[in-house]
């Protein structure tokens, strides 16, 4: 009996180690990418290179398509799910996934409408659907309470999924949240980038990356030749349009403990997003100095810190 006992056990841990397995295997449009395709995806894992944490990667089937998911961190972590910025695809966390994965099991999702290694299947027709995508993902990965960190358009999409998840969702990061808050101010930087309209596409991919950037010359080679890569595959931004400020009172409908940071250069957020943060039930923001709206590579010692102190010290 003692035997058939530990054998069932044995049995058990196997099937969990085994759990995501299923999903482990390259598809079709990895394995026989066209020669564009090819060219990112090998950038793409150049990048990965950087991140000095074991991690996997996770092809998981879903309605509208194929979610590529980087897993990294011990199992037996607090679960922390990772939404990046436009065009970014999940590798821009680079600087930050050491720190993050410490203590945290952490999910790294790459946006299905853009450059990365999500795969859509059809046309996607509204922004819900977007939030749809994204339950999905999680359901399967089996994640029923969790942290989200979001940055520039993940930090928009981190909140909307949140207004629909008040209680599996445990805390909000949002590092420099897109038209979160408040509208893009005009301001010098993005009419420069109205202006590169009419110089070449390297050109303007130079400029943008200056306005985000307060040092681009701290970006790695290898991500920045990924991201080239990427902006020059048109990516899908269809729903850009719908990515409007939620009303005060819907922000202030946010149970769970906000942190938002953004840099003192941010093209996207000035302090008014602050103010309107710490109305919030369990708001809190800070402004990072010497950082532009990429915060999270501008000044990454400081932001993975400020992102762990908030983790780290929430109530029980």
């Amino acid at each position: 009996m003692k035997n058939i006992f530990f054998l069932f056990v044995f049995l058990l841990s196997l099937s969990c180690a085994n759990e995501f397995d299923k999903y482990k295997e390259r598809p079709k449009y990895i394995t026989e990418a066209s020669a564009s395709d090819k060219a990112y995806f090998e950038a793409y894992d150049k990048t990965l290179q950087l991140w000095d944490v074991s991690y996997e990667e996770l092809y998981i089937p879903t309605t509208d398509g194929i979610a590529h998911v980087i897993v990294s961190g011990p199992k037996s972590g607090e679960p922390l799910v990772l939404l990046h910025g436009m065009n970014a695809s999940s590798t821009m966390w680079y600087p930050n996934i050491q720190s993050l994965s410490e203590n945290h099991r952490v999910y790294a999702i790459d946006f299905l409408l853009e450059p990365g290694k999500s795969y859509l299947y059809k046309d996607m027709e509204s922004i819900d659907k977007v939030i749809d995508w994204y339950k999905e993902v999680l359901f399967v990965l089996k994640l029923d309470s969790y942290h989200v960190i979001g940055a520039s358009r993940g930090g928009w999409l981190s909140v909307k999924l949140a207004l629909e998840n008040q209680h599996e969702i445990k805390s909000l990061v949002l590092l420099s949240p897109a038209q979160t808050f408040s509208w893009i101010r005009p301001s010098e930087g993005l009419l420069k980038n109205i202006v590169s309209l009419l110089s070449s596409k390297e050109k303007r991919i130079e400029q943008s990356l200056k306005t985000m950037s307060s040092n681009v010359d701290n970006i790695s080679d290898a991500y920045l030749e990924q991201y080239y890569i990427g902006t020059e595959k048109d990516s899908v931004n269809k729903f850009l349009i719908n990515m409007k400020p939620f009303p005060n009172d819907v922000l202030k409908t946010l149970q769970m403990p906000v942190l938002v940071l953004i840099g003192d250069d941010d093209i996207i957020n000035t302090e008014k997003t602050i103010e309107i943060v710490k109305t919030l039930p369990k708001g809190k923001g800070e402004i990072i100095k010497n950082a532009g709206h990429f915060l999270s590579i501008d000044q990454a010692e400081e932001v993975n810190k400020k992102m762990l102190d908030f983790l780290n010290n929430l109530p029980d």
